[in-house]
């Protein structure tokens, strides 16, 4: 019998069904085809799934979701040198064309014709077998599971946001957001050099964990009142006397994209300061500029990873430095993915990674 390639599509808005597809051959000589063996689900593939839309990408067509992957070699184009069959590997979900003028200045995340599993129109890796160009692919230390390979994903990711920030040893740095991203930037910053970080969430369970994972203190904000400009301003206020930030945080990573908490970080950054937007929410929101403005921060976003960010994510995982592993809350076989990606829109506080198993 002719092997199938089963995969996970989004046909459609809210509309998930299991494929059986055709196994993908290789479109040059310097691709892979990788047997992937574990994804975790992030919140751009629920977004795609609720909304259609993240900015300008748009569903147009069914596309395979996934991107945070890992898994191993099973084929190699003629020209591969730095893979071979066997492997265990870190998929690197977006390839970009490497020869326009972003790529070439190493900040490959802004290319316009960057190839990006599961975002229209590309297809994902959420199926048997994923293929990708071989220089994509991250081989993974001994004593790396797969799953510790899929986090790499969120970790490159945590890493891109300190290194837009320029995060320095000895600075102050407080994150908007105890998920898997907030907590791994925490992480990171800490990792980096960082004299105090500071975790901020609504959700008193997750800012528990933001605490053992790797921020020094946490803030879990109670609202008196309607959410308003003055309320978040009244937010920073307190954050930075109650942990001694004097007159503000030295950096401040907001990854939420709630609009509270975009407000409450431009009040609580101090004059000079950096702030780094990477959580995305309603795609408009009321902005405190003028304060931006007078007190002349660094206003930055930060989108994927550039050169560099997935091998500090491997080197990072295989030091010990930061255990991605402890934000698994939920694993699933590839058969309940649909259970999985349902229980990721709940949005509960006792869910944070949700990982699914490949397919034997």
């Amino acid at each position: 019998m002719t092997e199938v390639n089963p995969a996970v599509v989004l046909q459609s808005i809210r509309n998930i069904f299991f494929e059986d597809r055709e196994v993908p051959n290789l479109r040059d000589e310097y691709d892979v085809r990788v047997h992937v063996e574990q994804t975790g689900i992030c919140g751009s593939d629920v977004h795609y799934w609720q909304r259609g839309r993240i900015g300008d990408f748009i569903l147009t067509s069914p596309i395979v979701l996934g991107h945070e992957s890992a898994g191993t070699v099973v084929e190699v184009g003629a020209k591969v040198r730095n893979v071979k069959v066997g492997d265990r590997v870190a998929i690197e979900p977006g390839v970009p064309c490497r020869r326009c003028s972003y790529c070439r200045s190493g900040a490959y995340n802004l290319c316009a014709d960057t190839i990006f599993a599961a975002t229209p129109p590309w297809d994902g890796t959420l199926q048997k077998y994923y293929v990708v160009a071989s220089d994509f692919c991250y081989p993974l230390p001994p004593h790396f599971s797969a799953e510790d390979g899929a986090l790499v994903e969120p970790v490159a990711v945590a890493v891109q946001i300190c290194k837009v920030a320029d995060l320095r040893g000895g600075q102050t740095v407080l994150v908007f957001g105890c998920g898997p991203i907030g907590a791994l930037a925490q992480a990171v910053a800490k990792a980096q050099g960082a004299r105090k970080v500071v975790g901020v969430d609504v959700s008193k369970s997750r800012a528990a964990l933001a605490r053992a994972f790797g921020a020094d203190e946490v803030f879990v904000p109670e609202w008196s009142e309607e959410p308003s400009v003055e309320a978040s301003r009244g937010m920073a206020e307190r954050i930075v006397n109650q942990f001694g930030l004097g007159d503000g945080a030295d950096v401040v990573l907001e990854c939420t994209g709630a609009e509270s908490c975009i407000q409450a970080g431009v009040f609580a950054a101090r004059k000079g300061g950096t702030y780094v937007q990477a959580g995305m929410g309603k795609e408009n929101v009321v902005f405190p500029i003028t304060t931006a403005c007078i007190r002349a921060l660094n206003v930055k976003g930060s989108i994927r990873y550039t050169a560099g960010c997935y091998p500090s994510a491997v080197d990072l995982i295989a030091s010990g430095q930061i255990n991605p592993r402890l934000l698994i809350t939920h694993r699933f076989k590839f058969e309940r993915a649909l259970e999985a990606f349902e229980q990721v829109r709940k949005g509960r506080e006792d869910t944070l990674k949700v990982i699914i198993q490949g397919v034997q």
